[in-house]
């Protein structure tokens, strides 16, 4: 078990990933992460965002009943370049500047589970990149990956919060890391950077006051007047939080993964095109982008209330 937990570590490191740690579902973890998603959602804080009370996000064995191990994997995605501050110009998170990480994630995880599984007849394993239903920062802090912080991001002491999370669950037995500790300390620079108080406290993140999750899960044909008045240029996604926390100001460090550099007009995208994106050129400018969520009536919607502000 100690020769193939090494082999399956190196093996993460080989394909490409910066960091790779691996949980014990049996074990008796101390973190409340179930009553705090109960508690999270009962407060409504998910908006419409349903599939955050799939069952099975409750029970990681609902996703695969034999799971016994979670190989819980990072990537570093941070670029140096910065948003323009020219009001003429949208603002898109960071995560959305290259390619879709589901794609790039996808492709890695793909053949390091190929791999475990060719190691013998009967092991299985099952995949995610951060679309199933499981709680991918949980189970990232119990395999040591980091911890979640007081803004509900995975901060890493390597590379701060700029990180993509996938993990591989497998019926393999094997030696677990020791789970991350919370490292925010008194810090409340977050909570108070956010516009819109969407951290209401620390930890707990009420997504009906997000910028982020209005300009990329809300669907509505206009949005809130309290979310409007402080979009301050964000047309996909926000990083305010990110930004302004003192791990990323200080390990931030630039991505080797040549996929996750900005495709052309992301860093400064011009409000009065996106304003009026056509569905071709919507088609154009984000092929291959996780910002695809975004459709091309959001932008229009987006992009306008910025330039209305």
């Amino acid at each position: 078990m100690q020769e193939l937990t090494r082999k399956i570590k190196q093996k993460s490191l080989d394909i490409g990933f910066h960091k790779v740690g691996i949980a014990d579902v049996d074990s008796n973890y101390q973190d409340d992460a179930l009553s705090h998603l109960q508690t999270w959602l009962a407060l409504g804080y998910h908006a419409d965002m349903a599939w955050m009370n799939n069952p099975k996000r409750f029970d990681i064995r609902q996703c695969m009943p034999e799971v016994k191990s979670v190989i819980s994997v990072a990537l570093n995605y941070y670029t140096p370049h910065q948003h323009s501050e020219d009001k003429k110009y949208g603002k898109i998170s960071r995560y959305g500047w290259g390619r879709d990480y589901h794609k790039v994630m996808g492709k890695k995880l793909k053949s390091f589970s190929q791999w475990l599984e060719a190691q013998d007849n009967n092991i299985k394993t099952r995949y995610y990149v951060d679309t199933g239903p499981i709680q991918d920062k949980v189970w990232a802090q119990r395999a040591g990956i980091g911890w979640i912080a007081k803004n509900g991001n995975l901060i890493t002491r390597e590379y701060g919060s700029w990180v993509f999370l996938g993990e591989i669950l497998t019926n393999l037995t094997l030696i677990p890391d020791t789970p991350h500790i919370e490292h925010c300390g008194t810090c409340t620079r977050c909570l108070d950077a956010c516009p819109t108080n969407a951290i209401t406290r620390p930890f707990v993140v009420d997504a009906n006051r997000c910028l982020a999750y209005h300009t990329i899960e809300n669907r509505a044909e206009t949005l809130p007047k309290d979310i409007v008045n402080h979009l301050e240029g964000w047309v996909a996604g926000c990083d305010i939080c990110q930004e302004v926390c003192p791990w990323n100001q200080r390990f931030s460090t630039e991505t080797d993964i040549n996929d996750f550099q900005p495709y052309p007009g992301n860093l400064k995208p011009e409000l009065l095109e996106l304003a009026d994106i056509s569905q071709e050129e919507w088609h154009q400018k984000f092929t291959a982008s996780a910002l695809r969520r975004v459709k091309p009536e959001m932008w229009h919607r987006n992009a306008r209330a910025n330039l209305e502000v």
